[in-house]
């Protein structure tokens, strides 16, 4: 009885361990897995100027440092925007107590979306904007900034007057502002698994 239990033993320790510390570290590994850098190797977010839901002048130095979720969108959006925003709330709560990880929102119609509709959207929306940023200011850069810097739409414009951008897309940027994710802010599995990649973020070297 005891030659047999000695063979048991022994035949788990050279097969079944190692198997089970392989498993251990695959699952481990695809748990913090590396996230794709989409864009061009050098691709960042480009310099911006722009007024908060308080009327600061918030500039790209503000997520010097910090992991930042970015969605375009527009105050009086019916459907859409509530959706997002609503994920977005979700997704600030996730991270609370942790200064590292910010949201900033772009306002498509800043001709209506002043700094004071901005504020009145916070508050409708119960959102915690020690941690948020609602942004409004120059339509054209604004743009400009979807376009050429979060690639959020492929569609040409200049940021005139009858130019209009929407999308339901979430933007990952990691602390040297590259792209690093997108995700349908309206869709609970996406928001979810933007919450798995900032902790994969968090986690990356």
């Amino acid at each position: 009885m005891k030659k047999n239990t000695t063979i048991r033993l022994f035949i788990l320790i050279v097969f079944a361990l190692p198997f089970t510390v392989y498993a251990m570290v695959n699952l481990y590994e695809r748990k913090w897995e590396t996230l794709p850098i989409f864009g061009k190797e050098d691709h960042r977010i480009a310099a911006f100027a722009l007024q908060n839901q308080k009327g600061e002048t918030i500039t790209q130095d503000r997520w010097n440092g910090k992991i930042v979720v970015a969605n375009f969108f527009f105050t009086h959006c019916p459907v859409i925007c509530p959706k997002m925003t609503t994920h977005l709330r979700q997704v600030q709560q996730a991270f609370s107590d942790d200064a590292g990880v910010w949201i900033s929102s772009f306002t498509v119609d800043p001709e209506n979306d002043s700094s004071a509709q901005l504020a009145t959207y916070a508050h409708r929306f119960g959102l915690d904007t020690h941690q948020w940023d609602l942004l409004t200011g120059d339509k054209k850069s604004i743009y400009a900034l979807a376009r050429n810097s979060f690639l959020v739409v492929a569609t040409d414009g200049d940021g005139g007057p009858n130019d209009f951008i929407h999308s339901e897309k979430l933007v990952l940027l990691d602390k040297q502002q590259r792209i690093r994710g997108y995700y349908d802010g309206t869709s609970d599995t996406e928001v979810a698994q933007l919450i798995t990649d900032i902790k994969k973020l968090k986690h990356e070297k």
